[in-house]
């Protein structure tokens, strides 16, 4: 799901001023790009993405940038055992959990009323307020358990 540009502008405009920066075309179409674009992405990969719109763009205003909008609440930075970040485009209206294959990097999200269901009444019975959460679940998608179990087959 898109956030509606409006939204988000504010919210990075509003965080910007409010620590004393200053909205730059940059940090826009850094933001503008992740959030057009659906899924998880590396700097490398945005790298890509932006420097068709942005040709002249660093990777450290990336990482910089990234960062920004993970202060300001746009988007959230998520480590899938990788060796490095990936970063969505946050929806205040909507929570999705990780399925994470260890083999191909396979990224599948999900919703489930039940496990937030069940988060809601364990926070209730210790009496804690959940602020944020996040689930990642890691193990192999169909198409590689397939694959391993052909391989760990013994050949006669």
């Amino acid at each position: 799901m898109k956030r509606k540009q409006a939204d988000w502008q504010k919210k990075l405009v509003s965080y910007v001023h409010q620590k004393g920066g200053r909205i730059t075309r940059q940090r826009l179409e850094v933001a503008q790009a992740l959030m057009e674009e659906k899924g998880h992405m590396g700097v490398g990969a945005l790298s890509d993405v932006i420097k068709k719109r942005f040709p002249s763009i660093g990777k450290a205003t990336l990482y910089r940038t990234m960062k920004l909008l993970c202060d300001a609440g746009i988007a959230k930075a998520c480590e899938f055992g990788e060796g490095f970040l990936r970063y969505e485009a946050l929806h205040p209206e909507e929570h999705h959990d990780h399925l994470i294959c260890t083999s191909c990097g396979k990224i599948v999200e999900f919703e489930e009323k039940a496990i937030e269901a069940l988060q809601e009444a364990v926070a209730k019975r210790f009496k804690f307020e959940i602020v944020s959460h996040r689930l990642d679940i890691f193990g192999l998608c169909d198409k590689c358990r397939k694959l391993k179990n052909k391989n760990d087959t013994p050949k006669e």
